[in-house]
């Protein structure tokens, strides 16, 4: 996620955390209102599940990771489910490295969303790559949320999510509860395998650890006596800001260059 001689620092409080470029990537959430997106990143970075309803108009979170010495940054793009800006949902599709597509079991037409959402990701993505020539893959996973309500109020039958990630290997389909967390974690094993991400990154898989470490974080030596068995290690960064929409631009425009591409090029529009 962005020219793999460059490095990446996240700074905060006394935090200065330096992440190669190529262990940087920005996982998108997307989806309605209402179906859970923000309840599931909760249940990500801190294990909690908020009963009170707000909502999002988009939120950005980091969390750093030190797996057997290695540094890994994961940004989250929690976006707006009533997309009122569509230039800014296109871009954080073209910026996304992995992506999470939530709809309520109980709501048709959150479902009806995801797959436009789907085809839309497909057809922007396809756009990028052709001018990048890149091959890699798009991990994603849909998320039928609130499984944990009763038979009776669902509304998408579970053949119909697994109908949609059928034919694509780096797709898969979770019926979860984020209030429950049922297969929460499960889904993000799946997602960061498809990815070829270190499983590690998985809530479960590492201990957290508290922004009092960060001086020590980063280091291939980092132990902590209660802990010494472990070799996986997270953290939350509470000052990230989102990266401004004019360096997600240029970051698209640099990719697209990097390829040395000098004719005049059919562009990838953001609106």
């Amino acid at each position: 996620f962005q020219d793999q001689a460059m490095m990446k620092t996240m700074s905060g409080g006394n935090c200065n955390l330096n992440v190669p470029a190529k262990n940087s990537y920005r996982m998108v959430v997307l989806g309605a209102s209402r179906v859970g997106k923000s309840s599931i990143v909760s249940r990500f970075l801190n294990g909690r599940f908020e009963d009170q309803y707000t909502p999002t108009i988009e939120d950005f979170h980091r969390k750093v990771y030190n797996i057997r010495g290695d540094m890994y940054q994961l940004d989250i793009l929690d976006t707006s489910g009533n997309h009122p800006f569509p230039a800014m949902r296109r871009l954080s599709i073209l910026t996304g490295d992995v992506f999470i597509l939530v709809f309520s079991l109980d709501n048709r037409e959150s479902f009806d969303e995801v797959k436009r959402l789907q085809k839309q990701i497909l057809e922007v993505k396809s756009c990028l790559k052709n001018k990048t020539k890149e091959s890699a893959d798009l991990p994603m996973v849909i998320c039928g949320n609130k499984n944990d309500h009763s038979e009776i109020f669902r509304k998408v039958r579970t053949d119909e999510g697994e109908n949609l990630v059928s034919s694509d290997e780096n797709c898969a389909y979770f019926e979860v509860s984020a209030k429950k967390n049922t297969n929460v974690d499960e889904m993000f094993y799946v997602l960061f395998s498809m990815a070829k991400l270190p499983h590690e990154m998985s809530p479960s898989l590492h201990r957290k650890i508290s922004i009092q470490y960060s001086d020590t974080f980063q280091q291939k030596s980092f132990r902590m006596r209660r802990v010494k068995d472990m070799d996986a290690y997270g953290m939350i960064s509470p000052f990230a800001r989102r990266p401004s929409v004019n360096s997600d631009l240029k970051y698209i425009k640099s990719k697209v260059l990097r390829e040395g591409q000098t004719r005049e090029r059919e562009k990838c529009t953001v609106q």
